[in-house]
């Protein structure tokens, strides 16, 4: 019995270092990997050049700029030409010789044509402005789904990082619980322990490999979870730096600071603003229908026909004309087509206000609750590596007093079974410390970095 503990503790001194040894195991795991390393910002760079989603803002941020450039050119002049070139083919009456005769003629008419818009009660000023502010809102839009995906990618990312570092804990305390099993089968082969205890030991490996196998799981559910998100192709591969550390020990901004910030600098907001100005601007547009609309238009004509004695190009001078007006169009009455137009606009602005009002209170209680969440997340950090100091000290008792006969095998693996529990609580409470400061920093237009 005695030669078994002290072959038990020496596996007790094995399972207290793993905390340490956690880290530089990562280390080695990444250089063993044959799949293409991403570090965060890697991540975030490809996620943002080449998300769908974020593409198809690009593509619509596109189309309102072309909206813009065409209102723009809506103040210009227009110029067409036309040519037209006509063969005709008759019978007619010759009243001078009698009977009919066929006669074929070609005839051909030349016209250049322009038209401007004069005044139009400031309606084109205002849809170049409104056009303007819709490709600012457009580009608002990008930066604000690049904001979604980032928070998205930084969780996953440390998803990942939490589930590596808990599986390459849980197999070395495979490796150590099977040497113990293996220890104990030889003393129980020749008789120094009971069977009960040699049964407890392989009880005890078969949890443990259950949890690697849930650990394993973790770590490719994670894994496919940012694969996923990055959008690569099924035949990629894919694994992620390990940081230095993820814990940033830094003073938390006050709620009030953030909150300030966010609210005059996220596209969200900015964009709810401009939603307003675009609204108005619509109104205006819309009151421009009860003003009248001066245009002016020009053209210049000519024209030939081959059954005239004069050549053609003479024929063409002589028929060479020019044409200017002025076309002045007053609305008297539209079948209140008008006024439907500024009252709906009125309701849009209406509309826009509240949807600026929602996005602000969301924005504010978001805020408000990631601030909650990094106070927690703290404290929850501090008291899970206080337990597990705590939990790390009292397995490594046990260990010694099971050497020394003071306590039996079922005492020291519970105690072990608690320094395990407080393992995982105190990196799930890290990684969740380091998401959420870094989310509540975000916030305060801070970039992410691990």
């Amino acid at each position: 019995m005695g030669r078994l503990l002290n072959r038990v503790f020496v596996s007790v001194a094995i399972c207290v270092g793993l905390f340490n040894k956690t880290a530089n195991a990562q280390q080695d795991t990444a250089h063993k990997t044959s799949s293409v390393v991403w570090d965060l910002q890697a991540c975030l760079a490809y996620a943002q050049k080449n998300n769908i989603q974020i593409n198809t803002l690009r593509l619509s941020a596109q189309t309102s700029e072309q909206a813009y450039l065409l209102s723009k050119a809506a103040r210009l002049p227009n110029l067409s030409a036309s040519l037209g070139q006509t063969a005709t083919h008759s019978t007619n009456a010759n009243p001078v010789v009698g009977g009919f005769q066929t006669q074929s003629t070609m005839a051909g008419s030349y016209s250049v044509n322009s038209a401007v818009t004069l005044y139009e009660g400031g309606y084109l000023r205002d849809d170049i402005r409104q056009k303007n502010l819709e490709l600012q809102s457009a580009n608002l839009n990008i930066l604000q789904s690049e904001n979604d995906i980032t928070l998205q990618i930084t969780q996953a990312y440390l998803n990942i990082l939490l589930a590596k570092e808990n599986l390459v804990y849980v197999r070395d305390l495979v490796n150590s619980t099977t040497a113990q099993v293996e220890q104990g089968r030889k003393e129980y082969d020749a008789g120094s322990i009971a069977r009960n205890a040699y049964i407890e030991l392989q009880a005890q490996l078969a949890t443990d490999k259950y949890t690697l196998v849930t650990a394993q799981n973790a770590v490719r559910q994670n894994k496919l979870t940012l694969k996923q998100l990055l959008q690569l192709p099924i035949s990629d591969t894919l694994d992620i730096a390990q940081p230095d550390t993820v814990i940033a020990l830094e003073a938390v901004p006050a709620l009030d600071q953030v909150e300030s910030a966010a609210l005059q600098n996220r596209p969200e907001i900015r964009n709810g603003q401009l939603g307003i100005d675009i609204s108005r601007y619509t109104l205006a547009k819309a009151r421009a229908g009860y003003l009248p609309t001066l245009t002016a238009a020009g053209s210049l004509s000519s024209g030939y026909s081959n059954n005239q004695s004069i050549d053609y190009f003479q024929q063409v001078d002589n028929n060479f004309f020019q044409r200017i007006g002025l076309t002045l169009s007053i609305p008297i009455f539209t079948n209140r087509a008008n006024k439907t137009n500024v009252e709906n606009a009125k309701i849009g602005i209406a509309q826009s206000r509240l949807t600026l009002l929602n996005v602000q209170t969301t924005l504010s209680q978001s805020i408000e609750q990631a601030y909650i969440n990094v106070l927690n997340a703290q404290s929850q950090y501090d008291a899970a590596l206080e337990q597990l100091e705590a939990n790390r000290e009292g397995f490594r008792i046990a260990g010694v007093q099971l050497s020394a006969g003071a306590v039996n095998l079922v005492d020291y693996l519970q105690q072990k079974t608690l320094y395990v529990q407080a393992f995982q609580a105190y990196i799930q409470a890290k990684y969740n410390a380091a998401l959420s400061i870094r989310i509540y920093d975000f916030y305060m237009g801070i970039a992410i970095k691990i």
